[in-house]
């Protein structure tokens, strides 16, 4: 081959490469590009769960190496050890974290949520990399915190960067982020249904088909390969538990109360320290570092994720009184740290705390009514699921999860009806939101949307836009003008500079040449200025290919612009504009 060939070839290649990654975008700006969003999924739930696959390996290989006795034993640290841990790591997340600006400390699932509603899934890969090294650090030092908060902002962040990189419609970049997520929750806990529920639930806050099917894809693949390196046991592999009698279905309705007013101390405690974000972070980070670990001389069980604790209680191996005190241990603990803003999650102490509290109400039970055999441990699962879906406002997603953790069956009924007493309670009877949308407000945010923004956000302006137009110079003869107008447009864009055009209803065009006098032979000669045509001039302004049809609905309004004309990314082949958008446009395709 010479080079005149490989130099006709090479553009011929990029220009189809352009052609049909354009195209995908275009599919993807539509509501029903179920394929191209399905095949994103498995793409970026394997991306997200190499990542927390990672990101479990930085944490559990150094824990399983120092704590004798497995990646959860800080019980088996020495009394000055469990108290000056925390105390070190707060110590290094101070210095991590003040290698990042402000407006990038901020993490966890609240961030995600407030980017996905405020931001269109943007994720910044500077909060990402704070989330992960930091994540890391409050896990290797025994926070009272859980890792589903990490796992979520590493799984989201990940999809969403590879959304940004390939210049995917906004739409389906919110659509990504939640099969990040679903991948993360999978890939972290081997809970594949819980992931794509979680997702669904907390994060999009919406069913669809066309979100559910592409989210259910990366959720698998986050669990088939983390399976492929942790294996496929349950965390709590016990199967036996169920209801005894019907008798006991009042002491699971009166657990359900006692469950939703811990759930309630526990939103009201975080949010009361969340307050105090205004306190200089290293100040916050060292009060909550020093707390855990002096809670945590007496009181080791607070320490890490405590999964062992919890089957502990299952298995009936902790006292009464004990209960008792590791359960408010553990609320301070967790309630000051979350609080205060250290990179963990809130999800696993919820499990615990639940746990901890059914194990009390277990044993009461069975203390004051003998003649139902009351389990203790069976209320250990009900207060997990119960806590953990009236602290994070999520029902379905907390079933689920205890579902998978123990692969047992036969708490579905009870758990549903423990769950549902413990939300309507929190909700009503104590005025509570779940802790993500609680906290967001109060730090100023806004976390959700009404339904016009839900409905329009989940469409691209590609998939609405007009392209019916002819781009035309200001001046041009009227033969010219009529030769345009027999291809029959709908509009003509006129261009007055590099970001401000002008368009014409091209109906209007040749009503006003109708008008116009014009000798035999003169139109070939008659120049018309359709800047001055007596009709009326719509200002358009430029909007991203990548945008949603709420944006440019904010964008109309904010900007007063009569119109947008969507703008292609800059390209050496491909014309800059694609089509046109109007408020008519948009309103018509809502209604």
């Amino acid at each position: 081959m010479n080079d005149k060939q490989k130099i006709t070839k090479k553009p011929r290649f990029t220009l189809q490469a352009q052609i049909s990654l354009d195209n995908f975008r275009h599919r993807l700006s539509h509501l029903d590009a179920l394929p191209q969003l399905t095949l994103l999924g498995l793409i970026s739930g394997v991306i997200a769960a190499i990542v927390i696959v990672l990101f479990r390996l930085a944490v559990e290989f150094p824990l399983n190496f120092f704590l004798e006795g497995g990646s959860e034993n800080f019980e088996g640290l020495a009394v000055q050890w469990r108290f000056l841990l925390p105390i070190i790591g707060a110590v290094i997340l101070i210095g991590i974290t003040s290698f990042f600006k402000p407006e990038h400390r901020q993490i966890s699932v609240g961030h995600v949520i407030e980017r996905l509603n405020n931001h269109q899934g943007q994720l910044p890969i500077q909060n990402w990399l704070l989330q992960f090294f930091g994540g890391v650090t409050t896990l290797l030092t025994g926070q009272s915190m859980g890792r589903e908060g990490p796992a979520v902002h590493l799984g989201a962040g990940i999809a969403s960067q590879l959304g940004q990189w390939m210049k995917l419609p906004n739409n389906s970049l919110r659509t990504l982020v939640g099969c990040g997520v679903a991948s993360a929750i999978a890939a972290s806990f081997n809970t594949p249904m819980a992931g794509v529920i979680f997702a669904m639930e907390v994060v999009l806050m919406e069913y669809t088909i066309a979100g559910f099917v592409p989210v259910m894809m990366a959720s698998v693949t986050g669990a088939m390969v983390a399976q492929f390196v942790f294996g496929s046991e349950a965390v709590f592999a016990i199967t036996s538990m169920k209801i005894n009698t019907l008798k006991e279905l009042p002491i699971i309705i009166i657990a359900g109360l006692f469950v939703a007013l811990f759930a309630a101390t526990i939103i009201r405690t975080q949010l009361w320290f969340n307050d105090k974000q205004h306190w200089p972070m290293p100040i916050r980070f060292l009060i909550a570092g020093t707390t855990t670990g002096a809670i945590a001389v007496f009181l080791p069980q607070i320490l890490g994720v405590g999964y062992d604790t919890i089957e502990s209680a299952i298995l009936g191996e902790i006292g009464f009184e004990i209960l008792i005190a590791i359960l408010f241990a553990k609320i301070l603990a967790t309630a000051i740290s979350t609080g205060f803003g250290l990179p963990g999650g809130i999800i696993g102490p919820m499990l615990f705390v639940g746990g901890i509290l059914g194990g009390i109400l277990g044993f009461l039970a069975n203390l004051f009514f003998p003649e139902t055999s009351a389990s203790s441990s069976f209320y250990v699962l009900l207060g997990m699921a119960a806590m953990m879906a009236a602290v994070i406002n999520a029902p379905l997603a907390a079933l689920i999860t205890v579902l998978e953790l123990t692969y047992n069956p036969h708490i579905i009924f009870p758990t549903m009806l423990i769950i549902v007493i413990a939300v309507v309670a929190t909700r009503q009877l104590f005025n509570c939101q779940g802790i993500f949308i609680a906290q967001l407000e109060a730090n100023g945010y806004k976390a959700t949307g009404g339904p016009v923004q839900q409905a329009l956000i989940r469409v691209g302006v590609r998939s609405v836009m007009d392209i019916n137009f002819k781009n035309c110079p200001t001046e041009l003869s009227a033969a010219r003008i009529r030769a345009i107008l027999s291809q029959r447009p709908t509009w003509l864009t006129l261009e007055n500079n590099e970001q401000e055009k002008t368009l014409l209803a091209a109906a209007d065009i040749s009503a006003y040449l109708d008008t116009l006098e014009l000798e035999e032979g003169e139109a070939e000669q008659e120049i018309i200025n359709l800047l001055k045509a007596p009709c009326r001039k719509w200002q358009m302004k430029p909007i991203n290919q990548q945008s949603n049809l709420y944006e440019a609905r904010k964008y109309l309004q904010e900007d007063k612009a009569d119109a947008l004309y969507v703008e292609r990314q800059a390209s050496h082949f491909l014309s800059p504009v694609l089509g046109i958008i109007t408020m008519d446009k948009i309103d018509s395709y809502y209604s």
